[in-house]
């Protein structure tokens, strides 16, 4: 059992580690996948920025100088050009022409002859070319936010070429996605590229759901795993009960069926029924330990009809020192052990069953006596609360181990001890405590540890 119950232990294990692990990667991939869609979005981003700008530098310098004036008088002197400017600009206009078939191939042409009749306008007109890296950083900001990927960037610019006309701006760290170079259209040497930091928040916004819906499943597998685990192991612990439960009821019976068989054989094989005085003692303990045979049977079927029924009460006034007080004395005539009592019961009236809460403090004091040493020193304490009545028996006995306490008021429980039954019993004494604690409306509550003694208290509502 133990040996299967570890192989189903790590196998479950290893499927929660690989239903783990399988998320964990997926969510990798899908980040890094997202990360990558952020960076082509800030491309594009800067792409149309950096067109609109090329677009408002064209329309600037086709402005007419004379208000009323068309586009067709431009303050441009075309006729004054040279043969190589002549050239030029009939090449740019032949090269506008050609339509590709491909539209990424078409807007990548338009691009080119705009980004070239720009910086052929700005050679002939004698404009110096600027670049206002706050206006482009602040219409770049509202770009990302329109396409809902605005986040904190840094500009850096780049030569293309050799002629260095602006320094490389040296990225800070932390800025890891960034964006291709950009050639800016009024300084063609030039380029621009974008930098961010990881894009956490348009991850999480992308990913929104992919998360929730992971963290879900991986709560509820978990949750699964520790059910069945939990599961598991209170069917092994039932299972472990069950045959102690077996063993105890096999020993309590056939103790006092041996003894009868051995009476009876006595009285027919070896003359006991001519001795008149041997007979009746025989007979006599046959018929004690019948009694004690129809006692135990009587007390099982008991437990089982309570268990459809409800416990009967018959509720008075009870003063529990005098019961204490009682059940001390008796104990101490019967016990065979070296037993101490220290009673600390303050006077108190209660209203409950006297014969069951007779009974209870009967149980609690045997079993402090039963799961002892030779020796041992019983404390009771009892006191009136603000809205009850507490009582309290602690031994210093052999305790009980932490992780059998949830269950020692379970029928039939008892601590498992193998082969071994030094105490007899069936394990029904503390389910009748419990019964007849919550029938009257109380609380029970246990302390122990292994080898140091018990501490068990119950809590009885004052009316």
């Amino acid at each position: 059992m133990k040996s299967r119950l570890r192989v189903i232990f790590w196998l479950m294990s290893l499927c929660m580690l690989g239903i783990n692990g399988f998320q964990a990667y997926w969510l990798y991939t899908t980040y890094q996948l997202t990360t990558t869609q952020f960076a082509r979005t800030a491309h594009e981003a800067l792409l149309t920025v950096l067109q609109r700008q090329q677009l408002a530098e064209l329309q600037t310098l086709l402005q007419p100088t004379v208000p009323g004036q068309t586009y067709s008088h431009v303050a441009l002197p075309i006729q004054n050009l040279d043969e190589a400017g002549r050239a030029q600009l009939r090449q740019l206009l032949q090269t506008g022409s050609r339509q590709p078939v491909d539209s990424r191939a078409a807007r990548r042409q338009e691009d080119s002859v705009a980004q070239a009749f720009l910086q052929f306008l700005l050679r002939n007109t004698g404009t110096s070319p600027t670049l206002n890296l706050a206006r482009l950083a602040t219409a770049y900001q509202a770009e990302l936010k329109l396409r809902g990927a605005e986040a904190t960037f840094l500009f850096d610019t780049v030569a293309t070429a050799t002629d260095q006309r602006l320094p490389s701006v040296p990225l800070q760290a932390g800025y890891s996605v960034q964006t291709p170079p950009v050639a800016l259209p009024a300084l063609p040497k030039v380029a621009v590229r974008a930098a961010f930091r990881p894009p956490l928040p348009y991850a999480l916004r992308r990913m929104g759901g992919l998360l929730a819906g992971s963290f879900g499943l991986l709560c509820l597998t978990t949750t699964c795993f520790g059910l069945m685990l939990s599961t598991i192991l209170r069917q092994k612990k039932l299972s472990e009960i069950r045959e102690d439960f077996i063993n105890n009821m096999t020993h309590e019976l056939k103790t006092p069926l041996a003894t009868v068989t051995a009476a009876v054989e006595a009285l027919q094989h070896f003359g006991a029924l001519e001795n008149p005085q041997k007979t009746q003692t025989y007979l006599a303990i046959s018929q004690q330990e019948l009694l004690r045979l129809s006692g135990l049977v009587d007390h099982v079927l008991h437990m089982a009809v309570a268990e459809r029924q409800p416990l009967q009460l018959h509720p008075e006034t009870v003063q529990p020192a005098e019961l204490v007080a009682e059940l001390v004395q008796q104990h101490q005539l019967t016990t065979m052990k070296a037993v101490h009592f220290a009673v600390e019961v303050a006077p108190a009236a209660i209203l409950c069953d006297r014969l069951h809460l007779r009974n209870v403090i009967s149980n609690l004091i045997d079993n402090a006596i039963k799961y002892s040493r030779d020796q041992v020193t019983i404390t009771i304490q009892g006191q009136p609360e603000s809205v009850g009545w507490r009582l309290t028996v602690t031994d210093d006995g052999i305790g009980i181990p932490k992780g059998y306490l949830p269950a020692v008021f379970d029928r039939f429980f008892r601590v498992p001890t193998g082969n071994l039954h030094p105490v007899k019993g069936f394990g029904l004494g503390l389910y009748y405590v419990r019964q007849v604690i919550e029938r009257h409306g109380g609380r029970l509550q246990v302390q122990s540890e292994l080898g140091s003694g018990s501490a068990f208290s119950l809590w009885l509502p004052s009316h």
